[in-house]
């Protein structure tokens, strides 16, 4: 009978999103939220949990009446 050995187990790193799309709140200053995206503003729904996914919808829905237009801006996780 032969005896399987274990796989070591490598640690992969994965990077922090550069960019981020934020939804800022029209009544509340300072308020809002932000989801990992590319640099034009893509996000990758399929990446999002079901709480963040439908939360980003309801952000992009919102604007202009409870969300500004949305920004682009490098990831305040970012290292550097």
């Amino acid at each position: 009978m032969e005896t399987l050995m274990p796989m070591p187990v490598v640690p992969v790193e994965i990077p922090a999103p550069v960019f981020e799309v934020r939804y800022m709140s029209l009544f509340l200053p300072g308020r809002g939220v932000a989801f990992p995206c590319d640099a034009k503003g893509a996000v990758n729904l399929d990446a999002l949990s079901e709480r963040a996914r439908d939360n980003y919808l309801f952000a992009r829905a919102m604007v202009g009446r409870e969300t500004a237009a949305p920004l682009v801006c490098r990831s305040a996780l970012t290292p550097g």
